[in-house]
C-alpha cells in the first residue's frame, strides 16, 4: 500500500486551510473576521496570510473608505478570474508552461492530445499539486486526476470536507489562471481515506 506523504507548501496546516476556506467563501475579509472565526491570534493570522499571499493563493487589497480612520487591508482568494489574479500565480503558470515545453521537446510522447491550452493548464495544475504534497497522475481520456495516496488521509474525518473543497477550489483557480477549456468539476467519493480522484471537465467554450 502506498504511504501518503505529509502535506507541504503554503497550505500545509489546517489553520491555513481554514483561512483559505473563509476567503474562498466570501472575499474582502478582514483580519478581525478571520480571527473571530478561527480563534487564532491576529499575529498568527497575519503570518498565515503572508504565506498564502507569497504562495499566490490570497490577494490583499486596501479598503476604500470615505470616513476618517486608517483603511483596513482586505483579503480575498486568488481565483484566476479578472480582478482576482495573483501576480505570483501568473508567474507560476508561465514557468510551468515553459518547463512543460522543455520536457515535451525531450520526451515528445509526453504531449497531451487535449490541445495547447489544456496542456498548459495541466502543466500548471501538476506543479501546483506537487508543491502541495500530492503525487498527481493525469488520465487525459477520462479527464481525471488521481491523487492517491492523499497526504491529508490522516486528517480528522470532520475536517475532510473542508480540505476537499479548499483543494478543489485551488485547482480550479490554477486552471482558470492558466486559461483554457479544462475546469475542476468534483472529487469522487473515496472508498478508502487515502484515495482521492478529482474529475475534470471540458467547459462549454471548448471546441
Amino acid at each position: 500500500m502506498a504511504i501518503a506523504r505529509p502535506a507541504c507548501g503554503p497550505i500545509s496546516t489546517y489553520s491555513r486551510v481554514q483561512i483559505l476556506h473563509l476567503v474562498q467563501s466570501r472575499p474582502h475579509r478582514t483580519i478581525g473576521e478571520l480571527c473571530e472565526v478561527t480563534g487564532l491570534h491576529a499575529n498568527t493570522v497575519r503570518e498565515h496570510l503572508q504565506r498564502l499571499i507569497e504562495g499566490g493563493y490570497v490577494i490583499p487589497a486596501i479598503e476604500r473608505r470615505a470616513t476618517r480612520g486608517r483603511p483596513r487591508t482586505l483579503y480575498s482568494a486568488a481565483t484566476g478570474a479578472p480582478g482576482a489574479s495573483s501576480p505570483v500565480a501568473r508567474d507560476k503558470v508561465t514557468a510551468a508552461a515553459r518547463r512543460g515545453d522543455l520536457m515535451r521537446r525531450m520526451v515528445p510522447a509526453a504531449a497531451s492530445d487535449l490541445g495547447r491550452e489544456a496542456t498548459y493548464q495541466l502543466d500548471a495544475l501538476i506543479e501546483h499539486l506537487e508543491e502541495s504534497g500530492f503525487e498527481p497522475v493525469i488520465d487525459d481520456d477520462r479527464l481525471t486526476v488521481d491523487l492517491t495516496p492523499c497526504p491529508h488521509a490522516a486528517a480528522r474525518p470532520e475536517d475532510r470536507p473542508v480540505l476537499c473543497r479548499v483543494h478543489l477550489s485551488l485547482m480550479q483557480g490554477v486552471l482558470t489562471e492558466a486559461g483554457g477549456p479544462l475546469a475542476a468539476d468534483s472529487v469522487h467519493e473515496p472508498a478508502m481515506p487515502q484515495e482521492c480522484t478529482v474529475q475534470l471537465r471540458l467547459t462549454d467554450t471548448a471546441a
